[in-house]
């Protein structure tokens, strides 16, 4: 039956995915994609740290094609590590961040954890963040803490399909804690996020116009502009002989009072010249 082979392959990718959590640890692992092709099978890892994953030439990929070869009998398995670029949109990285960080502070400093990552988490444009860590967290009887910020859907299909949901476990000396991660992306349409279209452009319509009639407009238009000209070259004449007549005026008007004063001064020369004579003769 072809619905068996269905089963059987997806049991297979499931187990794959199971294989490469528990062997790739602190990487920064997201999920696995699984492509088959005539040349063999394409198994795409998306990770934060792909480095990690390659190791020094290449050995740990190497490793990796051989288990996948031998173990889960893959036909000539080709591995592919893809960069998650932005890692605090990713749920699963987050709690395995959160496991990390965890494993290597010690229960005493879960509050500080949560919060930090909580706070990153919001920082890259996410709609809410949901972190539960359950255990023996700070003492010995085991409890829930749950730290929550911004909205996020509980119920529904958006709850179901879009909301992304990532489990981790941290080993510590009390025990193990479980952690639950919930992150409800910035790119998700609600349903009642309504955004109104604008109103239709009225249709432009375009006239053709002839060659002839473009002629006649430029023709028109240079006319316009030479008689432009020409009025501004005739007023520009008339106020520089109005100017001029101005300044031969102001000139001319000295040169009358000079001789007025110099007919006044005449006489008086003349009536000093007689008085003096008179004098003389006197004498």
């Amino acid at each position: 039956m072809i619905e068996r082979e269905f089963v059987k392959q997806k049991l297979k990718e499931f187990e794959i995915r199971e294989y490469l959590e528990k062997n790739l640890k602190r990487v920064g692992y997201s999920t696995t994609k699984i492509k088959r092709s005539p040349l063999g099978d394409k198994v795409i890892i998306y990770a934060s740290r792909p480095g990690l994953i390659i190791g020094r030439q290449g050995a740990n990929i190497k490793t990796l094609t051989k288990a996948l070869k031998n173990r889960f009998k893959l036909e000539n398995p080709q591995i592919e590590i893809e960069e998650i670029k932005k890692i605090y949109e990713d749920a699963q990285i987050v709690a395995e961040e959160i496991a990390n960080n965890l494993e290597r502070y010690g229960p005493q400093r879960f509050k500080g954890i949560g919060h930090r990552v909580m706070t990153r988490v919001l920082e890259t444009g996410s709609l809410g963040v949901e972190i539960l860590i359950s255990g023996k967290i700070p003492s010995s009887r085991s409890k829930t803490w749950r730290f929550y910020a911004g909205y996020l859907k509980k119920c529904g299909d958006i709850a179901v399909s879009y909301v992304k949901k990532a489990y981790a476990t941290a080993e510590l000396k009390t025990g193990t804690v479980g952690i639950i991660v919930k992150i409800m992306p910035s790119n998700i349409r609600l349903p009642y996020d309504i955004r109104l279209i604008g109103e239709p452009d009225e249709e432009v319509i375009e006239e053709v116009i002839e060659e002839k009639e473009v002629e006649k407009v430029e023709e028109e238009i240079k006319s316009v502009a030479e008689k432009q000209e020409e009025a501004t070259k005739e007023e520009v004449e008339k106020i520089t002989e109005k100017e001029e007549k101005k300044v031969v005026k102001k000139v001319a008007k000295p040169k009358k009072e000079t001789k007025k004063k110099a007919e006044e001064k005449k006489p008086a020369t003349k009536k000093k010249t007689a008085s003096s004579s008179k004098k003389k003769k006197e004498d």
